[in-house]
């Protein structure tokens, strides 16, 4: 494989965000489940007030992975760096552009003075599993993911709007 170089996203890189984000919806068996687009990746990560901050694998000019990420708040830990996706495409995998994203990745978070990182891997993604227990990374067993998407969310403050115009 050709030489590959690891650096900040810039907004003309949103089209192959987005194609990545694809991507990675495919390999998580969630094809139909992608409801951005290259204009809300412009506005969300390189607007006025970005949203989250991104690490691309480039080749000759084509990007071919990427690390997006942004801070949260433990009450627990302090700051804390969430890892949302880590992807390259299939073509460019087990080459190192993975492992090199991920230690940007690590490494931003150490030198940037955050107190932990966290992400999410599915239970059936058993190679990642693998290399994140190899690089140091505890698994946690007892924790689940909760989400509410913005219809449920909806949802509920409308059958809650008496309570919340009382707040």
């Amino acid at each position: 494989m050709k030489s590959f170089i690891i650096r900040v996203a810039k907004i003309s890189d949103s089209k192959s965000i987005v194609n990545l984000i694809n991507e990675l919806a495919e390999f998580e068996k969630e094809p139909n489940s992608v409801k951005i687009n290259q204009k809300d990746i412009e506005n969300d990560g390189f607007g006025k007030h970005p949203k989250f901050k991104c690490f691309v694998a480039e080749i000759e000019g084509k990007v071919i992975g990427m690390a997006l990420y942004y801070p949260r708040y433990s009450t627990w830990e302090g700051p804390t760096l969430h890892l949302e996706d880590l992807i390259v495409s299939k073509i460019y995998r087990r080459q190192g552009v993975g492992k090199s994203l991920y230690l940007k990745f690590i490494n931003e978070a150490k030198v940037n003075g955050f107190n932990r990182v966290e992400w999410a891997v599915l239970d059936w993604n058993i190679d990642a599993i693998k290399f994140y227990e190899s690089s140091g990374a505890k698994i946690l067993s007892d924790w689940r993911t909760v989400q509410m998407t913005k219809e449920m969310i909806d949802n509920y403050t409308f059958l809650n709007k008496k309570k919340i115009e009382s707040l």
